[in-house]
Formats: C-alpha cells, structure tokens, sequence
C-alpha cells in the first residue's frame, strides 16, 4: 500500500479550507466583524470640518463595535489621495472613508482619478449637513439676491468673489449661481477659509459662499452681511435669513455634506450594521450637541439614499465644471 503524498494534500487541505470560507454566508462571516480595530481614514487635515464630525461620531460607534475605531488623516490633491487608499483597501469593514461634498466634485474635475467614485465605494450613510450661505461685503450696494443679480448684470465681470480655490464648493457654488443666474462674476481664489474670509473683510472680494458656522461671527460683528442660504431650508441658525431659492433663483442648492463609505465590496451585513450604529451614534444627546455646536444638521441616511445623493451631486457639479471650465488647483 503506498503511503499518501503529503506535499500533495497540504495544498488540497488549503484549496478546500478556502472554498468553505468562500461559500459561507455573509451573516456568518459577518458575525466574526470586526475583529481588529477600524481605520477611518479622512482625506483631509485634522481640524478640518469632516476631521472634526468624525471625531465627534467615531467613539461613540467604537464604544458599540467594540473595537477601537482610529482616523488616520491623509491628505493632498483635494481629498483624492486619502479615498484612494480606502478604494484599494480589503472590502472586510476594517478601513472606512470619512468625506465630504467633494468627494462627488472630485470625480467631476480629476479626469486621471485612479477610482471609480461611485463603483469603488460602499455608501454607509450621511453624517450631516453644513448649510452654505451667500455673505457679501456691507459696502456692496446689495441688500437682497435679486439686488445682486440686477448689479451683476449692469456690472459683468465687475463683482469679485472669494474661494478657498480651485474647484473647492466654496468656488463651484458660485459658478453654479452664475450659471443659473444668467450673470458673470470674478473669481478670486485664496489658500484657505481664514484667508478667503479676511479679503471679504478687507474689501479685496465683495461676496463668497462660506457655512454659517465660519459666516456666523463676521455677520454678528456687522462685518459681512448675509443676503441668503443655499440649502431649500432656512436655518435655525439665522432664521430671519431666506435661501436663494425662496429669494426668486428656483432650485438653487449647495450642500455641503459630511458621510462614510466603505470599499465596495464590502458584505451587505457589515455596511448595514455600520449604518445602524452611525444612525444610533448622531442620535445619542452628547453627540447631537457636539454636532448641532459645529453648525451641521444631523441628516443620518440610509446606504441607498446616500448613494443616489452622491450620483445627483455628480451630475448636477459635471454641468457646473463644464460650464465655467473649472480647473483643479
């Protein structure tokens, strides 16, 4: 009898151990989950708006996972280096992206990204939103939207406004008002929110669409004054001020947004549970606060609903990108 070739069924054991792991359901592999701790990797600085939702929502999330939940900052090239790290990561819920808005802007002006932004990710849900608002500077002669549309027409070109740069939603918002409006207005890109905010102040710029929370203390101080907020709703933090919409530019909408999305191919039981803790977490009344202090509504979403936002924003920022033939910095 001839003794059995063991270098043989070594890797045979191996290729059946694999086909079992493989034709387990996901419920099943998902019950082992996590069993590491979770990296969320924020494409931008720490201190930015999304560094500092996700450090707002993330322990608490952690506290129920049961595994620590670190965010690892990586930033550069508007937010494209960082999610490509995640699109390339293991789809097993250990690596998540935590992004804002231009994270669909971004697929409308890189045209050599290495990710696809809607087949490479794994929407989880919505965190919040930011509304953005239309300040302008007290000296220009525009006390309402319709105001600035009858001066920038009499004016073209004339009427500077400021962004944070190149292809940044502080910048597209603007050319989506143009565009929408009929009128031209003059871009004038700064290197940073702090810069951008100080030529309002300063009279280098007459206008900008900033979030209320930066808008919020210069307004108070009488040094911008508000003309309108970009979202279809007012906000409880300036009531008294109406939307573009409400101010006769129909439709007119720019949200800035904060969400998490994993690898695609992540199992559905995974995303679904991330989504349940991420919705449990933004309700809890410690987070609430801490994310009402940062000026954001709390919008948790369901992963299709998130989804279908992120498809409207690309097509909605393509037409914007094509029509000023915005350029990334």
């Amino acid at each position: 009898m001839l003794a059995p070739n063991r270098s043989n069924a070594r890797p045979a054991a191996a290729a059946a151990a694999v086909a079992l792991l493989l034709a387990l359901p996901a419920t099943v592999l998902a019950q082992a989950w996590p069993s590491k701790p979770i990296r969320v990797v924020v494409p931008f600085p720490a201190g930015g708006g999304i560094d500092t939702v996700a450090r707002i929502v993330v322990p608490k999330m952690s506290e129920a996972l049961g595994q620590p939940m670190v965010i690892d900052n990586r930033s550069g090239a508007g937010g494209t280096v960082g999610t490509e790290v995640v699109a390339r990561a293991t789809p097993d819920g250990h690596v998540l992206l935590a992004t804002f808005a231009s994270h669909s802007m971004n697929a409308t002006l890189y045209r050599d990204l290495s990710y696809d932004t809607e087949k490479a990710f794994a929407p989880i849900s919505l965190i919040a939103t930011v509304p953005n608002i239309l300040v302008v500077h007290p000296s220009l002669p525009a006390k309402t939207v319709g105001d600035l549309i009858s001066l920038a027409r009499k004016r073209p070109g004339d009427i500077n406004y400021a962004s944070v740069g190149n292809g940044t939603p502080a910048h597209l918002s603007a050319e989506l008002f143009n565009m929408m409006a009929g009128v031209r207005m003059t871009h004038i890109p700064y290197k940073g929110a702090a810069a951008s905010i100080i030529g309002m102040i300063t009279g280098e710029t007459q206008l900008t669409f900033t979030t209320v929370l930066i808008a919020l203390p210069h307004v108070k101080a009488g040094k911008l004054r508000p003309l309108a907020v970009a979202t279809l709703a007012r906000t409880p933090l300036l009531p008294e001020v109406p939307t573009v919409d409400q101010s006769g530019l129909k439709g007119y909408e720019s949200i800035a947004w904060y969400g998490l999305l994993a690898p695609a191919g992540t199992p559905g039981p995974v995303v679904d549970r991330l989504n349940a803790e991420l919705v449990r977490s933004v309700q809890t009344p410690e987070v609430r606060e801490n994310l009402l202090r940062q000026g954001t509504e709390i919008v948790a979403s369901s992963p299709a609903r998130f989804a279908q936002i992120i498809r409207e924003d690309i097509v909605k920022w393509t037409k914007v990108v094509k029509a000023a033939a915005v350029k990334p910095d």
